[in-house]
């Protein structure tokens, strides 16, 4: 097992590199660092062109330099230069070739400090990976040797919502770290000038937190008899008028680790985010781990069979 981390041949930043090294310290497994850079296709002998790729090359091999330097030998790494037609299409396929089993990327340099801001390629890839895809959040980093101390699963009432769960609650017992079960609601604020439908909305949000504290009740039950099962597991639900406030509501360590779920109306095979998860992620202030619908029904096998 391995994690293909992605780093950006034209910007060095460590956030990336901090989430990849907890998440591999806590698997116990190596790391495989990419840079992809463009491909000429056709070749040409055009002197621009040479001169423009012996620039990207180089300047993809000081963003390597500068992975080794910050990974040090926390981690077992090994450090590639990838010439691809597009960095989704370089990572996609040295993930198949390598069998690594998740994919780990920064956010966008243009997005809000301390939160996961989804660039061009990020967002890409989930919505085409095979395997899950991890983001750093912006300004993203650890301390010593920071391992997953919690694993936070997105619950949304639905079953492919229920195999995430059990999935995630396969990988905290994996990795030593407690289980939350995390749900969240955008209640309306109340309007100084107009009142009118805030009650029917808000007795509809109580239904649904009703509904939703029983089944992430029977989830809870569900997980403790797991083969192996994390020695801590809670339930919460945020509520907010919006949903930064909402994922707000919550505590969150910096140790966490949130996971989300593909929408269910997704190709089944690959990453793809419904409006809802979308906006966890976008508003999310810990690294999130994305899993398409099938690996959350393998991973929940797995922990339901030990």
């Amino acid at each position: 097992m391995s994690l293909l981390v992605g780093v950006n041949p034209g910007h060095r930043s460590a956030s990336v590199l901090h989430l990849a090294a907890m998440l591999a310290r806590s698997a116990g497994t190596d790391l495989i660092v990419a840079a992809v850079v463009p491909q000429t296709w056709p070749p040409s002998a055009a002197r621009v062109d040479a001169e423009w790729q012996s620039y990207a090359r180089d300047t993809a091999n000081t963003v390597l330099d500068h992975a080794a330097a910050v990974l040090g030998d926390s981690v077992r790494a090994e450090y590639l230069l990838v010439e691809a037609s597009s960095a989704r299409r370089g990572l996609l396929e040295l993930a198949e070739a390598r069998g690594a089993e998740l994919i780990v990327v920064g956010s966008s340099s243009a997005g809000s400090f301390g939160h996961v801001a989804l660039g061009s390629v990020s967002d890409a890839l989930l919505h085409a990976s095979p395997v899950p895809v991890a983001v750093a959040p912006r300004g993203f980093r650890t301390r010593g040797q920071a391992r997953v101390g919690r694993v936070t699963a997105a619950y949304g009432g639905t079953d492919a919502a229920a195999d995430l769960v059990i999935g995630a609650a396969g990988i905290a017992a994996q990795v030593g770290a407690s289980l939350r079960i995390a749900s969240f609601a955008v209640a309306p604020a109340v309007s100084g000038t107009s009142r009118t439908g805030i009650g029917s909305e808000r007795g509809v949000i109580d239904e649904w937190a009703n509904e939703i504290g029983e089944h992430t009740a029977q989830l809870l039950s569900d997980v403790s008899a797991l083969p192996n099962h994390p020695e801590s597991a809670e339930a919460v639900v945020g509520l907010g008028d919006s949903w930064a406030a909402a994922i707000e509501d919550i505590e969150w360590n910096d140790d966490d680790v949130l996971v989300v779920g593909s929408s269910s109306l997704g190709p089944v095979a690959r990453v793809f985010l419904g409006s809802h998860a979308t906006k966890v992620v976008r508003h999310s202030p810990v690294p999130v781990v994305v899993v398409p619908r099938r690996q959350s029904e393998e991973l929940a096998a797995r922990a339901e069979f030990g």
